[in-house]
């Protein structure tokens, strides 16, 4: 674990700014430092893992648009980028495309001091070699004409915008990733992003539609079992799958949930010491798509077996009239012993669990729209 054991941040991204929670190990009682960089619409604030102090917020800054924020001091003070991510400019006489905002970041692995990955909306992916400061496009596939025309519009896209997400880095091969395109599908690049490939096979679509069109396909988050790198479990439009490489066939796990609840949702959290152990999140899936947890009943379910199975863990929830969404990027994981849960939802609530799942406390309330839930450890130094 990278920096100090001793403590645990939890940074939670929203509507309306940023709120930064801190505990030590115990996790019982809870500190509060916000609102950062309020009013802004923050889509996604991630502490870099590589030295515990730097902070990186996505920010949507109203009529200013899109931009990233920058603080190596835990917030205490931000930049903003110099080059935030967009779009190379369009040939004359021919229409562009341009960032409507930034929705995921990724720290590369630890070998790669100052490379960060931003995915955005609409569909795009972007590098800094620089800590943030100066950002580029990467790969191909921002201009291919191929993989524009699997991104669709943005009226394809989801409801607040198509997007790119879920960009995970091979720790044993840095030139070996995976992205998640809503809509567009999941593909995978074993060549440092100069090219992509679909990684399609098993998935569901809506009925009706081509599943060997990407176009169809809208995963909703994507986790890679950091204990066993072969092995990716995936969120999706159409059920939970799990995928064990070297195959490329994705498995339906999701069908081992209850019948009543299904296995339509957004987040997914993996175990970061078991490949066996995973968390969702499910939403009512009937077809008009409420988008609540469902009968108003909240409630994570975890599996021990590689979706085998799957046990409700509501204990602390709500057990009743409480409609909430969880969005894809609003629930992770802590990588103490045991493992801690989090997630936040569209109501404004930061829930937690110290013992994986078995119990449940609220933290805050009556914030902004929760749009990202994510844990660091602040080094030492940094505090």
């Amino acid at each position: 674990m990278n920096g100090s054991e001793g403590t645990i941040m939890v940074l939670v991204a929203t509507r309306k700014g940023a709120w930064f929670f801190h505990s030590d190990t115990a996790r019982r009682t809870w500190r509060v430092e916000g609102p950062q960089l309020l009013g802004q619409i923050v889509s996604h604030a991630v502490l870099d893992p590589r030295d515990g102090r730097t902070l990186l917020a996505a920010a949507r800054t109203g009529h200013l648009g899109p931009t990233l924020f920058r603080s190596t001091d835990l917030g205490r003070h931000w930049l903003e980028a110099v080059q935030p991510p967009a779009f190379a400019r369009a040939p004359q006489g021919t229409a562009g495309r341009t960032v409507d905002h930034t929705f995921w970041l990724t720290p590369a692995p630890a070998g790669e001091p100052g490379c960060w990955y931003a995915g955005t909306s609409p569909q795009g992916l972007f590098r800094s070699t620089d800590g943030g400061v100066h950002w580029t496009p990467f790969s191909c596939l921002n201009d291919d004409p191929q993989y524009i025309r699997w991104m669709g519009t943005v009226q394809d896209g989801t409801p607040d915008g198509p997007k790119l997400h879920s960009i995970i880095i091979d720790p044993r091969d840095p030139a070996h990733l995976y992205i998640g395109m809503s809509g567009g599908g999941v593909h995978e690049s074993r060549d440092a992003g100069r090219s992509f490939a679909p990684l399609l096979n098993g998935l569901e679509v809506v009925e009706g539609f081509d599943r060997a069109d990407p176009s169809f396909h809208d995963p909703h988050c994507i986790r890679m079992c950091p204990s066993a790198p072969d092995r990716l479990y995936q969120q999706n439009h159409c059920g939970v799958y799990r995928l064990d490489r070297p195959g490329d066939g994705w498995v339906r796990i999701g069908r081992n949930m209850p019948a009543e609840v299904g296995d339509i949702g957004f987040p997914l959290v993996v175990h970061p010491r078991d490949a066996e152990r995973a968390w969702i999140f499910p939403m009512d899936g009937t077809d008009v798509w409420p988008r609540t947890s469902p009968g108003g009943r909240p409630a994570v379910y975890g599996t021990r077996d590689g979706g085998a199975s799957w046990q409700r863990l509501d204990r602390g929830l709500p057990p009743q009239q409480a409609w909430w969404t969880v969005k894809r990027q609003s629930m992770c994981a802590d990588g103490l012993d045991p493992l801690g849960l989090y997630f936040g939802t569209t109501s404004g609530e930061l829930w937690t669990s110290a013992d994986e799942g078995e119990h449940w406390q609220c933290i805050a309330r009556h914030l902004p729209e929760i749009l990202a839930v994510e844990t660091g450890h602040p080094s030492a130094a940094a505090t």
